[in-house]
């Protein structure tokens, strides 16, 4: 097997891992009704049950992409918007949960993994070398990628109330002003 052969080869690999990278989503979860990993698009989102009239637990998945903050934001826009559609002015949060995943790969390059090379190459001053995984010196087929994933799941029970907050006793959340300040950084899933 020539030189040119082992880089045609090398070269090939390389383009079939950037190619199957391509078709990866590096999106942060938009605000939509939840869509599970599998299902296609971006997966995550929010999702809310009813516990009694005025009482609903609502949660907000964000996928690994989605920072901490705008899962918290998108869970409280959620929170407002069901407080409007069932006819209510404010809402208290009456318990709250953050759960954080943290998932960390280690791997090595796909070559390095199932091919080893076999190369030679001038070294000025010394002439020709050969570098081979069998002679025991490191080279890049020796190298591992470490990734760290983080993905955030908030739940809040919220209870909703009618007409003006309290003051400064409870922890009254104004669901209009809420809508009004956060709405404009909403970001939708794209229309298909």
């Amino acid at each position: 097997m020539n030189i040119r052969h082992v880089r045609r080869v090398a070269l090939i690999g390389a383009l079939a891992v950037f190619a199957s990278l391509g078709g990866c989503t590096t999106t942060p979860t938009p605000y939509q009704p939840y869509r599970a990993e599998g299902a296609g698009g971006v997966h995550g989102g929010y999702s809310d049950q009813r516990l009694a009239p005025n009482r609903f637990l609502v949660r907000f998945h964000g996928n690994e992409f989605t920072s901490r903050e705008r899962v918290e934001t998108y869970l409280l826009y959620r929170a407002a918007e069901l407080t409007i559609a069932n006819g209510y002015d404010w809402f208290v949060v009456a318990d709250r949960h953050t759960e954080h995943d943290v998932e960390t790969y280690v791997r090595q390059p796909l070559l390095g993994a199932y091919w080893q090379p076999n190369w030679r190459y001038y070294r000025s001053g010394v002439g020709w070398d050969v570098w081979y995984p069998g002679y025991g010196r490191p080279f890049w087929a020796d190298t591992i990628d470490v990734t760290t994933v983080e993905a955030f799941e908030v739940e809040a029970e919220i209870l909703l109330e009618k007409g003006t907050p309290p003051s400064a006793g409870q922890k009254a959340i104004d669901a209009r002003r809420i809508m009004a300040e956060i709405g404009p950084t909403i970001q939708l899933p794209p229309r298909q």
